[in-house]
């Protein structure tokens, strides 16, 4: 069980959070949504949820690894470059013969409308290097992106069966997007029962529409519980956050006072969330750095910044 007041005891492992998904690169509008136009230029940034996560967590202090499926194009050369640079390792990243695939984003602040590009990301698959990996690590981190397609949704469950065995907490980021998705299967059902598999999840309001429709953040968090979800997290953009493990509820203040761009504050979340935990904080402490961290990120354009350690970040918001 996981409870607010307690902290988890993560197992010391050789790496702390191995994040499993996506990568690949947003291309973000240089105007506001509100004024962009037909010849709007676009910027790439590096991208991917599970991808963002991992080199977020890095920078945070944590030892992060990412797997993930690019092509053999400059596309790819990019996002391989970007790991490199942040001295991350690359061991879990395959390169494919398809083009890497991406995002196009406008610069938002509020919920940035995707429109994908995929090819890819959806190949990746399991080798003895994964499977080893995921044994290695104290968190399996997984998003919607690999499980919308074959091979790579094999591969995500295979994962989740070793993680389960060995006892690695499992986060997933239930962020569904039907465009995802193929037109004669039920995404919506896979992902819903991906989220009793689960340890943590932390879906955001329009992600709770898109799985249930409309209704109050109470009856949308309950329904999160009934799947059989552990923990959930469900944020409500500028209203913060409600979280349940099942017996309390609380409510969480956002701590963001500045807004540039909300492209990838959701991953910041993630990173400051797990980081902490593996820090040995309370899973009440871990929540709240985890909105600190991505209020920091919310200050500057990408789903990457510049982020300071963990404890940096605890000093900055009273944590």
């Amino acid at each position: 069980m996981l409870r607010f007041k307690d902290s988890l005891g993560l197992a010391a492992r050789p790496n702390d959070v191995l994040a499993v998904g996506e990568m690949l690169v947003d291309f973000i509008a240089e105007e506001y949504e509100e004024e962009a136009t037909r010849e709007s230029a676009y910027r790439p940034y590096f991208g991917g949820a599970p991808a963002n996560l991992a080199m977020n967590a890095q920078k945070l202090g944590a030892r992060a690894k990412v797997a993930a499926a690019v092509g053999r194009d400059r596309l790819g050369d990019y996002l391989i470059g970007r790991l490199e640079a942040a001295a991350m390792s690359t061991e879990l990243v395959e390169r494919v013969r398809k083009a890497t695939s991406m995002v196009l984003l406008t610069k938002s602040q509020n919920s940035p409308v995707p429109i994908f590009y995929r090819s890819a990301d959806h190949r990746l698959s399991l080798t003895p290097q994964l499977a080893q990996a995921v044994r290695d690590s104290a968190v399996l981190h997984l998003s919607c992106w690999p499980l919308s397609r074959q091979p790579s949704r094999g591969t995500i469950e295979a994962a989740m069966r070793i993680a389960a065995e060995q006892g690695v907490l499992i986060g997933f980021d239930p962020n569904y997007h039907p465009a995802l998705w193929p037109e004669d299967e039920d995404g919506v059902a896979y992902v819903r029962w991906m989220i009793g598999q689960a340890d943590v999840i932390k879906p955001s309001d329009d992600d709770a529409e898109r799985l249930f429709g409309k209704d109050t953040p109470d009856n949308q968090l309950a329904k999160f519980i009934a799947l059989g979800a552990k923990l959930v997290i469900l944020t409500l953009g500028r209203e913060g956050a409600i979280a349940s493990d099942g017996r309390e509820t609380l409510r969480f203040p956002s701590l963001a006072t500045e807004v540039a761009d909300t492209t990838g504050a959701g991953d910041a979340f993630w990173s400051g969330f797990y980081t902490s935990l593996i820090q040995g904080d309370t899973v009440e402490t871990a929540i709240r750095l985890g909105f600190a961290v991505s209020a920091y990120k919310l200050r500057s354009i990408g789903a990457v910044v510049d982020l300071p350690r963990l404890d940096k970040i605890r000093q900055m918001y009273g944590l």
